[in-house]
């Protein structure tokens, strides 16, 4: 077993509190001949400071838990870079917990970042879960920051972004270019991001006095195969519309597909579009028209909420809700 602070401060005869001094470079309260003798003795041993160490003294780790549903997203990854920069910044490090959208391994990671004694999280839930794992940060005593999919829960920290406008924006913009039949691909019902972006959609069509028509409205899982399968009901169903809203960018990818497999020329015949502006809407043919959302400022912002409640600095909101863009590309035609 690897020397450790303790066995430092036993043969410096000096505090562990001393030792941590050191570590961090304080100068209060440690003489000249104390840290030197400290430090040679940390150099004949190879003594690297862990952050466990630090924490001894600290009450720290400067250890933060990131719990994401899909890494394989191409949402996420925006995420946990302005987490991982923001994090940085202050010295801290991330642990990334992927959960496969199943919650037996949200709770899992749950657990083992309490083992690790993180100093706190941010989570965004599974598909399944609607936030009852909130319970166990609090049964915990874990500072957690909720994002994106939960909503905003009892005074729980919240970031995400104004999906609602963004979504009224993007169905706007399609109904300014001549649709008034527009199909929308929504998310699993339930979620915070499916309710608001719906209602957007739906405020649009209201705003400009056209009907909702429910059987236009179809449920994905926020994969291309969810896409595909939504638009291939939308298909057989031999339902009239001119365009589809999709709630994310993989849905409206799987869209695209079934309509090029099946020769229906997008955007002469169908425009598609989607939210989220991932780096794939770029590439596709046509490039898609969509939402952006500012994930490196969602993450950044996560991980500068949670240290001020690590903390315990006065937060004026414990709610930060972000602007998104519309991105306006080739996948839209004016009728």
């Amino acid at each position: 077993m690897g020397v450790t602070i303790k066995d430092i401060a036993k043969e410096a005869k000096v505090s562990i509190a001393t030792v941590s001094r050191v570590i961090n470079n304080k100068e209060d309260g440690v003489g000249k001949e104390t840290r030197e003798n400290i430090l040679k003795i940390m150099a004949k041993h190879n003594y690297i400071p862990s952050s466990l160490a630090r924490g001894m003294v600290t009450k720290k780790t400067h250890i933060i838990g990131l719990i994401l549903p899909d890494i394989n997203n191409p949402f996420f990854p925006g995420i946990v870079r302005g987490a991982e920069d923001a994090a940085s910044k202050y010295g801290y490090n991330i642990i990334l917990c992927n959960t496969d959208d199943k919650e037996e391994k949200e709770i899992e990671h749950i657990q083992i970042l309490k083992e690790k004694s993180v100093d706190g999280v941010i989570y965004t839930s599974t598909l399944e879960n609607k936030g009852e794992n909130i319970e166990l940060f609090r049964k915990y005593k874990i500072p957690f920051v909720s994002m994106d999919r939960n909503g905003p829960i009892d005074e729980v920290p919240f970031i995400s972004t104004d999906g609602e406008m963004g979504m009224y924006k993007l169905v706007e913009y399609l109904i300014q270019n001549g649709h008034t039949q527009i199909a929308y691909i929504s998310g699993k019902k339930g979620m915070y991001g499916e309710y608001k972006r719906l209602r957007g959609y739906k405020k649009a069509l209201s705003k400009y006095n056209i009907p909702i028509i429910d059987s236009l409205i179809r449920y994905g899982d926020y994969k291309i195969s969810g896409g595909i399968k939504c638009m291939e009901e939308l298909l057989e169903k031999n339902l009239k519309f001119t365009a589809v809203a999709s709630e994310n960018d993989l849905m409206a990818i799987g869209a695209l597909e079934v309509l090029n497999n099946k020769g229906i020329r997008v955007p002469d015949e169908i425009s598609v579009t989607g939210f989220d502006n991932i780096f794939l809407t770029k590439v596709t043919f046509p490039k898609i028209t969509t939402v952006a959302q500012p994930t490196y400022e969602m993450g950044y912002n996560a991980v500068e909420l949670l240290l001020k409640i690590i903390n315990k600095e006065e937060i004026p909101s414990k709610q930060i809700i972000l602007d998104t863009n519309l991105i306006i590309r080739n996948s839209v035609t004016k009728l």
